[in-house]
């Protein structure tokens, strides 16, 4: 299986991109963010997944971020959404708003992807809101835990749950809803999405 791949970006195509590694070129399938980080003629560093498959032969996809291509195989563990939904919907939302629709149960926004029906969205949030933990490189945990720990009124202790159930700390939670409060953040669904968004 190739899991990774460092080489020149030869050709930049809508969704695909030709990556030469060692004289081959090989067409890869890329998210949003990992065209983001392409220029034809320069060096790209991709985490990759090889489908096999009788009907398609095989096809790889590619990831900006270990954390990225995870959320990629948790997606596609789910019936009903192959690589290629799988790569529409990190290419139509980052990781960081995908796990927050996940946590907030927004169907509206998943399933406002290209392709992905409401049924689709609501397996997706059932099978991974217990699951799926946000990415470790985007919490700043280190640093947050020496940040002043923030009071939050009994009613925000479902948001406060919502948060730690994604492997944030109570202090962690407490601080990013109380951000998320002051920046105008309202209803449960919003305060969850606007502290994921600014962990």
């Amino acid at each position: 299986m190739i899991g990774y791949l460092k080489g020149k970006v030869l050709k930049i195509y809508t969704d695909y991109a030709i990556v030469v590694v060692g004289g081959v070129g090989y067409e890869v399938y890329c998210s949003g963010s990992a065209f983001s980080k392409m220029t034809e003629g320069a060096e790209v560093e991709l985490y990759t997944y090889m489908q096999v498959s009788e009907a398609n032969g095989i096809s790889l996809y590619g990831f900006a971020t270990e954390q990225e291509k995870a959320t990629f195989l948790k997606l596609i563990s789910i019936s009903g959404v192959g690589p290629k939904m799988g790569i529409s919907v990190l290419t139509y939302m980052s990781v960081n708003d995908f796990a927050a629709a996940v946590a907030t149960g927004d169907i509206k926004r998943l399933s406002s992807v290209k392709g992905l029906g409401k049924k689709t969205a609501e397996r997706i949030i059932l099978e991974l809101r217990d699951k799926m933990a946000l990415p470790a490189d985007i919490g700043g945990k280190v640093a947050a835990e020496s940040l002043p720990r923030a009071a939050v009124s009994s009613g925000d202790e479902d948001a406060v749950v919502a948060l730690m159930s994604w492997g944030y700390s109570r202090a962690e939670a407490e601080r990013a809803i109380a951000r998320a409060k002051s920046e105008g953040a309202a209803t449960l669904e919003d305060i969850i999405f606007a502290a994921i968004k600014g962990m």
